[in-house]
């Protein structure tokens, strides 16, 4: 296993896993958009609505992946850890110049037409993303009778400016495994993974067991990790307990340690029928006073 100055020292090369903090602009037309960050008080003063459970902090890396533009994954190889960079990127090495042949007019007929225009929140406005024929686009003008969408990537044309730090190398095998997890599908604090010479086991958490997503994701997280940590063996474990009754495990709570649950006292039988308000739950069936007395 490398040492722990290995991950901290020295710079990053094409297929490290690290972890990488980053702030990521675009610039141009007379504004300065935020595109991505890892540090939530940057999102707060770009005013930037962010999804509900965003996690904050360093994220993992693979450098030279594919979550950047190719020329900011390239700029980031050969970059010393721990290290602070900034870079700016022209159109073309970033999101890419604006075509105006993605830029196209469809009626109102057309649109209206649209699985996400039939919802009963469905909101048509400038800014509204549609996806027609598998492509995403911008609503950029509209009227009563045509729908202007802009196909082009939410950034092209545009400057993009980034400030960069890769605070280490992930080298220890369950952290390395737990990265891949939170790249490919996310939430990979939740699993569990234990790591033990060749094998790698993986406890799936409840949540993503019925999850399609995690099921579409499983085939990429096995082959990133069969390329990183070259196991022989990835075991993937789900369980499913079955629930106890609640009423057993709060009696079960409250006895003590050690010490079954006493059974609860039932009411003697009488010959007198109580209201069914006073009934105890626990009450057998009634026996005649007859079959109930002692023989002499």
């Amino acid at each position: 296993m490398p040492s722990e100055a290995a991950s901290t020292h020295g710079v990053t090369k094409t297929g490290d896993l690290v972890h990488l903090e980053y702030d990521l602009w675009a610039e141009g037309g007379g504004r300065t958009d935020l595109i991505d960050t890892t540090h939530e008080e940057v999102a707060q003063k770009a005013n930037t609505a962010t999804p509900e459970g965003t996690k904050w902090g360093p994220r993992p890396h693979v450098i030279g992946g594919e979550y950047f533009p190719g020329a900011i994954e390239a700029a980031l190889a050969g970059v010393a850890v721990g290290e602070e960079i900034v870079r700016e990127f022209a159109p073309a090495d970033a999101f890419g110049e604006r075509d105006p042949n993605l830029i196209e007019l469809f009626s109102m007929h057309e649109i209206s037409r649209l699985p996400e225009m039939r919802r009963e929140d469905a909101h048509l406005d400038l800014g509204t993303v549609l996806t027609i024929e598998g492509r995403r686009g911008r609503v950029v003008t509209l009227t009563a009778a045509r729908v202007r969408v802009d196909f082009n990537p939410p950034y092209a044309g545009r400057k993009v400016r980034g400030t960069f730090k890769v605070l280490d190398r992930i080298t220890e095998p369950a952290e390395q495994v737990r990265g891949i997890l939170e790249l490919q599908y996310g939430r990979g604090s939740e699993f569990h993974v234990e790591t033990h010479e060749k094998t790698i086991t993986i406890k799936v958490p409840d949540r993503s067991k019925f999850d399609i997503s995690w099921m579409a994701t499983k085939p990429r997280v096995i082959d990133r990790i069969r390329t990183t940590l070259h196991p022989q063996v990835i075991r993937l474990v789900e369980e499913y307990v079955t629930p106890t009754p609640e009423k057993a495990q709060v009696e079960a709570k409250d006895a003590p340690k050690g010490k079954a649950p006493e059974p609860k006292e039932t009411a003697p039988a009488t010959t007198d029928a109580a209201p069914a308000s006073e009934a105890p739950a626990t009450r057998h069936p009634r026996k005649s006073a007859k079959a109930s007395a002692p023989t002499e």
